[in-house]
């Protein structure tokens, strides 16, 4: 019996995105769900930095093609025997697992665990844009940093988020509004300035200048919290002077070379990283804990809480479109997330 095929969008060879191979079109096996996973129908996809960064130039190939895409927003056809969360026809968003292949396929196998329902205001490639940096987003501020989600137990405490106009930051600023801290965003131009303070933003200040003068130019000594979403090194002095005593910095950005973590200790601060893959790269025993976020962010997204960040849909889904969306990310100069729709 011929098994069924589906598209997808992979690489062999590791190339510079201008390469016309750094991406192809293939046919491979459609896969079937065993256990917890379910199969979804790819209706959209988003592209993330760690696209780029799992996708560039590096001496390696690969024997069969491997699969990248790390946002996907779909339909569940079938799921696996032990899966109790979803059942075929349920519209899902999903950031998936690094340790598998990712989303950029017409089916894909996905743990359940790590899936949400779709929010019922968006349409597929809206949704699409939403589930790694808020998964991101939402463990920064409430798992690692441990902010509460009560506005009131927040009075008074601020967060300043290194980065806010990007794709985590955009969630980051909305959910910190709704948790009732002070947010003070960085942006680095008037037009990424603008957007975070329509997502809430209080203040902004330059990430290309000192935080303490610009902290206490708007009033405060420093930062209760700090999220920082862009080059950590780069920023470690200024977050150890610009951290509260006692404060809590979480960064999601790796860096190139040791840094001193000795600047946070006469201030007891601590420093924490967030990476939204942990949980399932490691089957956790709190796995499921982004199923049960991902549901929060779409009924925050349907009450009108937190709005998509995406800012660009491309059509449809192949080798030619995710080269030209990886250029697009690489440029450094995208505002919010670039969308892909429809397998064709």
């Amino acid at each position: 019996m011929m098994k069924e095929t589906m598209k997808a969008v992979g690489l062999t060879n590791y190339l510079p995105i201008d390469h016309p191979e750094s991406l192809i079109d293939v046919l491979l096996e459609k896969p079937v769900p065993a256990g917890r996973d379910i199969l979804v129908k790819v209706n959209a996809v988003s592209v993330n930095p760690v696209d780029t960064k799992v996708r560039s130039p590096k001496d390696r190939t690969e024997s069969a093609p491997r699969v990248l895409g790390w946002d996907v927003a779909g339909v569940v056809v079938q799921a696996g025997p032990d899966a109790t969360l979803f059942k075929p026809g349920d519209e899902v968003f999903y950031a998936g697992s690094i340790a598998r292949p990712g989303g950029n396929s017409e089916f894909h196998l996905v743990d359940e665990r790590i899936v949400g329902r779709k929010p019922e205001t968006l349409d597929f490639a809206q949704a699409a844009a939403l589930p790694l940096t808020s998964i991101t987003a939402w463990e920064g501020l409430f798992d690692r940093l441990g902010i509460s989600v009560n506005p009131a137990d927040n009075a008074g405490k601020t967060i300043l988020i290194i980065g806010a106009a990007g794709g985590v930051g955009s969630i980051a600023t909305q959910l910190a509004k709704y948790a009732g801290l002070t947010v003070i965003g960085t942006a680095s131009r008037p037009e990424s300035a603008k957007w975070v303070k329509e997502l809430g933003a209080d203040h902004i200040i330059s990430h290309y200048e000192d935080f303490v003068p610009q902290l206490k130019a708007i009033g405060y000594e420093h930062a209760d919290y700090i999220f920082c979403l862009n080059s950590t090194e780069k920023h470690w002095k200024r977050m150890a002077d610009a951290i509260a005593p006692q404060g809590k910095v979480c960064s999601i950005v790796e860096t190139d070379e040791p840094l001193n973590i000795t600047l946070f200790m006469q201030k007891s601060a601590t420093f924490v990283w967030e990476l939204m893959f942990t949980r399932p790269l490691f089957q956790t025993a709190d796995m499921i804990k982004q199923h049960e976020l991902l549901g929060k962010v779409a009924r925050l997204v349907d009450a009108g809480v937190i709005r998509t960040t995406t800012s660009e849909t491309i059509a449809p889904i192949n080798a030619a479109n995710l080269r030209k969306a990886h250029a697009m990310l690489e440029s450094g100069r995208t505002v919010g997330k670039v969308v892909l729709e429809r397998f064709e």
